[in-house]
């Protein structure tokens, strides 16, 4: 019976052949059911049941459905001679779809290399994504070459000795992802951004977290929730702030300033110091302070029936060092760094008492809540030293002094 239909089909050559072929086709889809359907199922029971998750990442779906592929084609390539007149058709097709699924391959094992390297601890901050995509990219140019090579049957080496002539062309193409990629390097290299910090770079309006670092980009959430996309190399050619070390510190700075109206800063009268002794955060520094002023008038045996002689404590020093025992005893400012209560140079404004402390923690919303309370405590407590605080005139203000002067 066999002997029949060879022969039958010996009288036609096409038809002949391409039944060969059509059972090299149903040979090479057995032998991609098998792959997909025993073999990666018997690898993914087993990677499954081992401890480490890194197996189950690098063997993923797309890279099994890809490898998958490979192995029909290569039947069909050693098979092609049963179709002559095709054979080279088939032979340059199939080999192109084995590079080209090899390339999808690699490309896809690549990506599931990078989530497992952005999960652990110790790389989590790092551009890993960068680096891989720079693999990718000389990965997916060297099979687009050999690609193009197989497909037109020219030897790779000719190929790579064309391509030097349009070395400028390349160059200008490729000009941001090679200029990325040495920012990338530089990044790293130095540290000065990870996943996670809090950057502001003004010229691209950004102020918030980075949330993304690759090769090309630099994603940033704004405390908005906006989204602002940075060229990787314009980090490094604009100027940018970077709060980690900040944050890392475990303090942030409030540094925040009033306005004293000079014209009622004055001496303290005897009545004044008495009754500023009752407030509990003054009373030491009070009788240390008049202790010391007293000592330093009578050696220097000053006449102290004018005030101009002698020492004297003013409201504005009782007041700094009022801010300063009041500061020293909230819990939530930091002791360990810098600490000051001072004046600045006078303004227009008035006289600056500024407030440089370092709260313990670097939260947002608890940080501003700390500065908020200070201030407002400030504020309130001012007049109570005889200050009065500076603020332009309001609308109210000038009705008032008009009223005053039409009264």
């Amino acid at each position: 019976m066999i002997d029949v239909i060879d022969k039958f089909l010996a009288k036609y050559p096409f038809l002949h052949d391409n039944i060969k072929f059509l059972g090299v086709l149903l040979f090479s889809y057995i032998v991609y059911i098998i792959i997909k359907k025993v073999i990666f199922r018997a690898i993914k029971k087993i990677t499954s049941r081992t401890k480490t998750h890194i197996d189950d990442l690098l063997l993923t779906d797309k890279v099994f459905r890809r490898v998958a592929y490979v192995g029909p084609l290569l039947i069909i390539h050693e098979f092609a001679y049963v179709i002559p007149e095709a054979q080279l058709f088939v032979s340059r097709l199939t080999e192109s779809l084995i590079v080209l699924f090899i390339l999808l391959s690699i490309g896809a094992f690549l990506s599931a290399v990078t989530h497992v390297l952005e999960k652990m601890d110790g790389l989590k901050d790092k551009p890993i994504k960068g680096y891989v995509q720079v693999v990718k990219i000389t990965t997916y140019s060297l099979g687009v070459i050999l690609l193009f090579g197989v497909i037109t049957g020219t030897s790779v080496l000719t190929i790579l000795g064309g391509l030097s002539l349009f070395t400028a062309v390349l160059l200008l193409v490729f000009r941001d992802t090679i200029l990325s990629f040495v920012a990338s390097i530089q990044i790293a290299s130095y540290d000065l951004v990870k996943v996670g910090d809090w950057v502001e770079v003004p010229k691209f309006g950004a102020d918030g977290d980075v949330i993304d670092l690759s090769l090309n980009v630099v994603k940033v959430q704004n405390w908005d929730k906006t989204i602002t996309v940075i060229p990787t190399y314009k980090l490094l050619e604009e100027s940018f702030k970077n709060w980690r070390g900040m944050t890392l510190s475990g303090g942030r700075r409030i540094k925040r300033n009033i306005y004293v109206d000079i014209i009622s800063i004055r001496f303290l009268s005897e009545e004044d110091i008495a009754e500023m002794s009752k407030i509990t955060l003054l009373k030491d520094y009070l009788i240390t302070k008049q202790k010391e002023i007293t000592e330093y008038n009578t050696k220097k045996n000053y006449d102290l029936s004018n005030p101009v002689n002698g020492r004297r404590l003013t409201n504005v020093g009782t007041f700094r060092a009022y801010l300063k025992a009041y500061l020293e005893k909230r819990e939530d400012i930091n002791k360990d760094m810098t600490f000051m209560v001072r004046q600045l140079q006078p303004a227009e404004q008035g006289l600056p008492i500024e407030i440089y402390v370092f709260t313990t923690t670097t939260s947002w919303v608890p940080y501003e809540e700390i500065q908020a309370d200070i201030f407002d405590h400030i504020f309130a407590i001012a007049p109570q030293f005889g200050l009065r605080l500076f603020q332009k005139p309001t609308g109210a203000d000038l009705r008032s002094f008009s009223e005053r002067i039409s009264g």
